[in-house]
């Protein structure tokens, strides 16, 4: 080897190095650029969202149960009602101002609930459904403030003069599937060492129809929901609740997890109801309150400005909601408080100053 060739070979080898190293510099550089590229076209991306999807159909797709009485279901002449359906008037009042023809309800299952909800074909579960933890995480769920504070009980015709649930040993008991409510049964039953025969019915109103046919001896539910089919049975006055309360049902609307601008408006529609009661504040004089000195009566109406633009609403949501739907308190009595058929006691129910859990944070 020549001393000429040594200089050039490494002048070669220099100049393929120097381009590599600039090839991958332009390269690091082009990639650096594109994912800044990439993060300003996501940032610039349009949310949508379900609030918007909404207000561009023009109604909103609420999951009911369809056969509760006091909570959820067509009377006579097939007009919804119910405490839950009233929590979807309430919604669709602060989204659209009024909720007349603004409501599409979907009679779900137990089973198909969580489903519908996760796949799009509703826009919010009101059914009488109980906040747990796996609820809230595996299933993709977010749930708003509670609108029903409930527990599991069970109910038997006075017939088999049974006084306490230890004494159902060896009972039929009607059941819905896909509920805590199975769940729960089986741990009480287990927990106090009684044996029992679940009769798994997935229809609210199949399950209440097997257990007035004398198919079971026993149907077991969240105290409310009992309330409510022994309200509509051909006699009443034949069956009762049994004292024990076996477990804690918060029952709340959901939202699909992920969207909380749509969860923000729900929850704040619950609210509300809550809310106005302990400012007192009801359908009957919510246009006298406009006129109201109290500034936080004067936030919660619109009358100062805030809470709506937060919340991407009318100013008077709120004023809307309560002039048409009526404050919780309103919507409790006349569904299932002591002067209906269902015949509950507030209890768990009532304000926070009047023993109760509903309590509203403040509106500013």
């Amino acid at each position: 080897m020549s001393l000429m060739t040594l200089p050039k070979r490494l002048t070669v080898i220099l100049s393929i190095f120097s381009f590599v190293l600039l090839t991958f510099m332009v390269s690091s550089c082009d990639q650096k650029e594109e994912g800044v590229s990439d993060a300003k076209k996501t940032e610039a991306m349009p949310s949508g969202g379900t609030l918007e999807s909404i207000k561009s159909a023009g109604v909103i797709k609420v999951g009911v149960n369809g056969g509760v009485h006091g909570f959820s279901a067509p009377d006579a002449d097939g007009v919804w009602k119910g405490l839950d359906v009233d929590t979807a008037r309430a919604i669709a009042v602060a989204v659209f101002g009024d909720y007349k023809d603004r409501l599409k309800y979907v009679p779900l299952t137990a089973v198909q609930r969580f489903t519908a909800l996760q796949s799009g074909e509703i826009d919010v579960l009101t059914r009488n459904c109980t906040q747990t933890l796996s609820r809230d995480t595996a299933l993709g769920l977010d749930f708003t403030q509670v609108n029903y504070y409930d527990g599991q009980g069970f109910m038997v015709p006075k017939k088999l003069s049974v006084k306490s649930a230890k004494q159902l040993s060896g009972a039929t008991i009607c059941v819905l599937p896909g509920t805590t409510t199975e769940l729960n049964a089986a741990d009480y039953f287990r927990t106090n060492g009684l044996s029992w025969k679940p009769v798994v019915i997935e229809n609210t109103t199949e399950l209440s129809k097997t257990f007035f046919a004398g198919r079971c001896d026993v149907i077991t539910s969240d105290i409310s929901q009992l309330a409510g089919i022994r309200s509509g049975a051909p006699d009443p006055g034949k069956y009762m609740i049994l004292p024990e309360v076996i477990s804690k049902e918060p029952l709340a609307p959901a939202v699909r997890h992920g969207d909380n601008q749509w969860k923000d408006v729900v929850n704040y529609a619950v609210l509300a109801l809550i809310a106005a009661e302990e400012l007192g504040i009801s359908s009957t004089n919510a246009d006298q309150m406009m006129s109201s000195k109290d500034p936080k009566v004067q936030r919660f109406l619109g009358v100062i400005p805030g809470n709506g633009k937060a919340l991407g609403l009318d100013e008077k949501w709120a004023y809307n909601i309560i002039k048409q739907v009526g404050n919780y308190g309103e919507i409790f009595e006349r569904n299932v408080g002591p002067k209906t058929p269902v015949g509950l006691p507030r209890g768990l129910n009532a304000l926070w100053t009047n023993g109760g859990l509903m309590y509203a944070p403040p509106f500013k």
